[in-house]
């Protein structure tokens, strides 16, 4: 049998009586007002409960409070009266709580120490702060210890223990190195949340003596460094692989306490190789989205704002390939007290009752307890009407004397909430906030609104009269507020005149009076009209109007809803608008506004501009407007409209527009009803309340409107409810402590009736709460005041007349006010990408510390300095702003080989909160901007000099400079580029051995160990050689000659110029080779078959190493060996491919740096080229004698001027049978003069060989560049050959001549 349950009568009571309880009183935000009444104190200032502050500063400890009277202020420390004049270092600000105690001039923090609350008291009660514990920050020095060597053995796990010394606050830990370097972190090396450095396998790079740990102490702004430790690694192979074996925590499970929205942090570490890999899970449930991170390479589990919810068995596994091991460790989360709902502030008059109500929860349940003025409610002194019910204080019948402040403390063992609210009892008598004789202007047939602000305690009751003697106005026809503003709904003529307001209560009565003035609306007697109009015309709209004589109007002109073109045809009058000179693009609608200080209307018409017709025709126009409207079939929501139609101009009616009119609300606005097709002439309309309809019909077709036809009668609805609520309802907070609540106010027809108010409710959300309601009048916003920073609430606006409500709204959501963040980002990190792009991420702040809408995050970056300069500039900060809860970014354009700094703030919907710590990171070298400037000075014959311009940029530490030249001929063609590197220290070089009278054109950049930069161009001449100097022989087409400049090494060449002869058998002979520092250009003469393909066979001379060999590309004679050793001998020969023992004998060189003697660059002057075409010519008689000679046995004179010379490097003719070979003309096989290398002083006799082109300049060697091309002439010396001993001399070729004078 079910047991029935009996309340107690007591409880009952109770019950009954807070429902009966009366609202408290509200005070007009007005500030004369509130500077007059009386008002117990309020905290609003005070320092943090748990204060820690700097030893070396002065103690300041914020206490600061406002009342009326201003309260005054004692201080207990530890508990007892601390008497603050008997200190000399404890000063109290003045009108102030605040206490500043003097450390800087003599006085110690430590003797300071202590729990420290403040009351500000006046004669209305005492408030009083949290207990503030005031504890001077710690940061002791690091215990002497002698650390020994780690010696560990490679894949062996370690633990570098930190051990910092105890501060207050705990200190940051950090590894680093000797060199102030961050030590490297992976998921094998790591630092747990005890400060202590995990290897889970050592190898051999750990081996170092610098691992040293470091602690920072933010308050004091401090680091402190323990002893460095050494680690040896030594190897046995093999290395053992092992399974995974956790470091921390040690056994199989653990336990874990956290407090209600704090950040839970777990860790494991194991040790294994190869490295482990972790993995956290919850058992039973799964890791809560949006609040779960990973850190330290997933080796720290972190969840933010915790909650009960995340109480559980968290367990992490850690995996390799040999096995896996796991730990669980069992999360409890606990509570600190939060409030429920926090006891408000009571303003109530004498005789009234009311409520403190003080609700917090926390894990374990906290107890609620009472204070009066800072003293437990059990020993205060007695009051009758209060009474305490556990979390609840009931006032009844309250007088004067009950005014008090009262605390409410809820406590469990990890905390405590303290809350002042006081109960003031005020006693006032009624005042009117009203300026007395205000005047209200409004037009006939509008609501009139009467305000009438009162304040009085009791709260007075409002009476309104009408003149000096009237009686006390009641009815229909009025509309009373409880703000005691009067509302009269349709003010006539007769309304006009003197209205007083009376407010009188217990203590007293006052009255306030009113001038009322009802103004004519202002109409358009004459509105513009439809006009058609030819092109060039002109054409005038009329708006005469009719205003009330008190009111001044202003008429404006609108063309297509904007403002009348800036041009002379228009011309404004006094009561029209002319246009003169009418063109197309005067077509369009026109509209006459005209606006008093109290009403606004308007009229417009259409303008057609056609053209002038050349013969008559058809006149299409506008329908004539509908007449004859009736209206029948009269109900409370409908009503049949009927018309006739006008006559519709030669263009048939489409349809008809119907449009209303409200008197009673809008007089003169004409809104749009709905329409019908032309063919229908009734219409069945629906209507809503409490409006005075008048219809009008206007008819369409295919040229435009109709004008309005004249209006139907009136026909007023019947008064009802209000169908729909406010739109657009929105609670935005406009202060931390507000909540603003706005809506779209229902429009005079939506009403349904007279009277028409809101009802504004609200309540917190997800808090069980009651709804708190307000009536108010018609306005479109109320101010919530006292609420909690940024909470959600569940807001309701609801419509009323005199009939009653509306339907239930719909509830929205609103927050109430935002504030400035409260943290900033942490654990901000900074990835350079690259020399001008880096990436910064950033942990994101709980959003309970956001107080507010999450709008981003900004990052602030600026540079500090160039590392290449050392300069520091002007600090222009830069800032990016990333939208929603990012928690990275990119920023770009930074500038090369630069320090920078940055911090991230978060921002909501107040502003910014503060700042990260600066952090600075550096951007690596690129590669230089172009050098500053290049100056070409000096012209002499054969020298320029070049100065330029270190780089305005040089985006890290320059290395050289490269200049690369080339000569230009008169056809603009370019010769060979020569390149010269630079020290990056030099600024500027003479180059000489120029061509005289030669155009050079430069390219010259920078470099550092990223690349070169770009480049600038510049072009010189040298002068004229006035002394007529000849021109030695040039490369084929190259026009340019040799160089001596200092700075670079030049390669040495002497070119042959003599005939090649067809050998009777193969052979390859005349290997010749030019070395420069790290490159040999290696030539020959072959003598056999067409097509043979070469190769080239190199290595170190005197070396035992095989041959290195390199395929030449087709059937060249010349090949580039690159990559050499400078300052090193080589030895070189040349084979045929598929000729087995087909090669040349073998030629030694040396790399390294070199002198080239001078020459001129003429081969481009016209004299040169007639003469060795002359020279050609010779040489080609020459031949013809040669062959003639030949057939008769005998010599040929070049023969006989070697005999003379008795060259010892010219071989004899063969003396079988007195002939030369046959001539090669292929050109692939350039000649060469039979010779050998060059002596090992790189120098060359002229007298060596007289029968050469070395008797027409100056110059006796020659050059060629890296691809084998040749520049100059070939001279040389080779040593005899035995087993050649009977070759033939070998005469010039015509062929090759020529090609060396072109």
């Amino acid at each position: 049998m079910m047991k029935k349950m009996s309340i107690p009568t007591s409880k009952t009571s109770l019950v009954l009586f807070l429902c009966q309880i009366i609202s408290a009183l509200d005070v007009p935000l007005d500030s004369k007002l509130l500077e007059e009444l009386s008002q117990p104190p309020t905290i609003t200032q005070q320092s943090p409960k748990d204060y820690i502050v700097d030893p070396r500063e002065n103690i300041v400890i914020q206490c600061e409070a406002k009342g009326k009277p201003p309260p005054s202020f004692s201080w207990t420390r530890n508990g007892t009266h601390f008497d603050i004049d008997k200190d000399a270092q404890v000063t109290m600000k003045p009108n102030s709580g605040t206490l500043v105690i003097n450390i800087m001039n003599g006085g110690k923090a430590e003797a300071y120490e202590g729990v420290y609350q403040c009351t500000a008291r006046n004669e209305r009660g005492a408030a009083i702060s949290n207990n503030i514990v005031i504890r001077p920050s710690r940061s002791p020095l690091w215990t002497k210890e002698k650390l020994e060597p780690n010696h560990v053995r490679e894949g062996d796990s370690l633990v570098l223990h930190c051990r910092p010394p105890v501060g207050l606050p705990p200190p940051i830990i950090f590894w680093m190195d000797n060199a102030f370097q961050r030590l490297p972190q992976s998921e094998r090396v790591s630092q747990g949340l005890n400060g202590d450095l995990y290897f889970s396998n050592v190898q051999p790079e750990d081996t170092r003596e610098d691992y040293i740990c470091y602690a920072r102490f933010n308050h004091t702004q401090t680091i402190q460094q323990k002893q460095p430790i050494s680690v040896k690694v030594f190897s046995t192979k093999p290395v053992t692989e092992r399974q995974p074996v956790l470091l921390t925590p040690t056994g199989s499970t653990s336990t874990k306490v956290e407090l209600r929205g704090n950040v839970l942090l777990l860790e494991c570490i194991a040790a294994g190789l190869p490295t482990p890999v972790i993995r956290w899970i919850k058992e039973g449930g799964e890791l809560p989205a949006n609040r779960t991170f990973f850190e330290n390479f997933k080796k720290t589990l972190k969840i933010i704002d915790v909650s009960e919810a995340d109480s559980g068995n968290y367990k992490c596994i850690a995996r390799n390939t040999l096995g896996s091991v796991h730990h669980v460790i069992s999360v409890t989360v606990k509570a600190a007290p939060y409030w429920i709902t926090a006891p408000r502030n009571l303003v109530l008059s004498p005789g009234e009752d009311g409520t403190l109500i003080c609700r917090a929860n926390g894990n374990p349940k906290p107890s609620i307890s009472w204070l009066a003025n800072g003293v437990p409610i059990a020993i205060a002194p007695e009051d009758p009407s209060r009474k305490v019910d556990g979390d609840t204080i009931i006032f009844s019948h309250v007088q004067e004397r009950s005014s008090a402040v009262y605390q409410c403390n809820a406590s469990n063992e990890y905390g405590y909430l303290l809350a002042n609210a006081f109960v003031n009892v005020l006693a006032e008598p009624p005042r009117i906030l009203t300026p007395a004789n205000k005047l209200y202007q409004v037009i006939a047939d509008s609501p009139a609104l009467l305000d009438c602000a009162y304040f009085g305690s009791p709260k007075p009751e409002i009476e309104w009269f009408k003149g000096v003697k009237g009686s006390i106005l009641r009815g229909n026809e009025y509309v009373f507020h409880d703000n005691g503003t009067l509302e009269i709904p349709v003010a006539q003529k007769n309304s006009a005149g003197t209205y007083t307001c009376v407010a009188r209560n217990e203590l007293g009565k006052i009255q306030n009076e009113v001038q009322l003035e009802i103004k004519d609306p202002t109409m358009i007697i004459k509105q513009p009209e439809y006009k058609v109009i030819q092109r060039y015309g002109q054409v005038s709209f009329e708006c005469i109007i009719k205003h009330d004589s008190t009111l001044l109007p202003t008429v404006t002109w609108l063309k297509d809803n904007d403002e009348l073109p800036d041009d002379e045809r228009f011309l404004v009058g006094k009561d029209n608008l002319t246009i003169m000179n009418v063109t197309d693009k005067d077509d369009g609608t026109y509209t006459c506004i005209v606006n008093t200080t109290l009403d606004s209307v308007s009229a417009s018409a259409v303008l057609t501009v056609v053209a002038a017709p050349p013969t008559p025709a058809i006149i299409y126009a506008r329908p004539n407007p509908p007449f004859d409207l009736e209206l029948t079939g009269q109900l409370e929501r409908s009503i049949e409209l009927s018309w006739i139609p006008g006559d519709e101009n030669n263009s048939p009616i489409t349809n008809f527009v119907i449009e209303y009119e409200d008197a009673l609300h809008e007089p003169g606005v004409w809104h749009y009803q709905t329409e019908v097709p032309g063919t229908q002439t009734t219409v069945q309309l629906k209507l809503s309340p409490y409006v005075n309809y008048s219809f009008r019909v206007i008819a369409v077709n295919k040229i435009g409107r109709s004008q309005p036809s004249e209006p139907s009668e009136q026909y007023l609805t019947k008064s009802a409810s209000p169908d729909e609520n406010p739109a657009n309802v929105q609670g935005i907070g406009s202060e931390p402590d507000n909540l603003v609540i706005t809506w779209e106010p229902l429009k005079g027809f939506q009403s349904n009736g007279p009277g028409l108010q809101y009802k504004v409710s609200w309540r917190q959300k997800d808090v069980d709460d009651e709804w708190t309601s307000v009536i108010v009048a018609n306005v479109s916003k109320y101010i919530v005041s006292g609420t909690p920073t940024f909470v959600p609430y569940e807001i309701k606006v609801q419509a009323l007349n005199d009939l009653g409500y509306a339907p239930e709204p719909s509830e929205v959501i609103g927050h109430s006010g935002e504030d400035l963040p409260m943290v900033a980002p942490g654990n901000v990190q900074v990835h350079v990408i690259n020399s001008t792009l880096a990436k910064v991420h950033w942990d994101p702040v709980p959003l309970k510390t956001v107080r507010g809408h999450l709008q981003g995050y900004k990052v602030y970056y600026w540079k500090v300095q160039s590392l290449s300069r050392r300069s520091r500039r002007h600090v222009e900060k830069k800032i990016l702003t990333f939208r929603g809860n990012k928690t990275f970014g990119m920023l770009p354009g930074l500038e090369p080989y630069s320090s920078y700094m940055l911090n991230v703030r978060v921002v909501n919907g107040k502003g910014e909160g503060p700042a990260s710590p600066d952090k600075v990171f550096k951007t690596p070298e690129g590669v230089p901007g172009s050098p500053s400037f290049l100056k070409i000075t000096n012209p002499t014959l054969d020298s320029l000099t070049l100065e330029w311009g270190s780089p305005t940029h040089p985006n890290g530490i320059l290395t050289s400079y490269t200049l690369k030249f080339q000569p230009i001929n008169n056809t603009h063609e370019l010769g060979p580029l020569v390149e010269i590197r630079i020290p990056a220290n030099e600024s500027s070089l003479i180059l000489k051995n120029l061509n005289y009278s030669t155009r050079y054109k430069f390219y010259f950049n920078a470099q550092t160990s990223v690349g070169s930069g770009s480049q600038i161009t510049e072009e010189a001449v040298t002068i004229m050689d006035e002394a007529g100097i000849l021109r030695p022989a040039v490369g084929a087409g190259k026009g340019y000659s040799e160089i001596l400049f200092a700075t670079s090494p030049v390669m040495h060449t002497v070119r042959p110029t003599f005939y090649k002869v067809q050998p009777l058998y193969p052979r390859i002979r005349n290997v010749t080779t030019a070395a420069a520092e790290t490159y040999a250009n290696i030539s020959w003469e072959y003598e056999g078959p067409d097509h043979a393909n070469f190769y080239v066979e190199y290595g170190v001379a005197g070396s035992k190493e095989d041959w290195k060999k390199e395929i030449v590309n087709g059937s060249r004679s010349f090949f580039v060996l690159k990559g050499l050793t400078p300052g090193t001998a080589y030895k070189v020969r040349v084979g045929a491919e598929g000729l087995s023992g087909f090669r040349s004998s073998e030629d030694v060189f040396e790399t390294g740096p070199a002198m080239a003697s001078r020459q001129v660059d003429i081969a481009t002057q016209g004299w040169f080229i007639g003469l060795m075409c002359a020279v050609a010519l010779l040489i080609l008689i020459l031949l013809i004698v040669c062959f003639i000679r030949r057939n008769k046995g005998g010599k040929y004179p070049v023969k006989e001027k070697e005999d003379a010379h008795a060259d010892p490097e010219i071989q004899p003719m063969k003396e079988d049978d007195g002939t030369f070979g046959e001539y090669s003309d292929a050109e692939d096989h350039k000649p060469l003069k039979k010779g050998s290398r060059t002596p090992s002083d790189r120098t060359v006799k002229k007298e060596d060989s007289d029968d050469s082109l070395v008797d027409y300049g100056e110059g006796v060697n020659g050059q060629f560049n890296e691809d084998g091309s040749f520049i100059g002439q070939y001279s040389g010396k080779k040593e005899k050959e035995p087993a050649e001993g009977n070759e033939s001399s070998e005469a010039p070729s015509p062929v090759n001549a020529m090609n060396s004078f072109v």
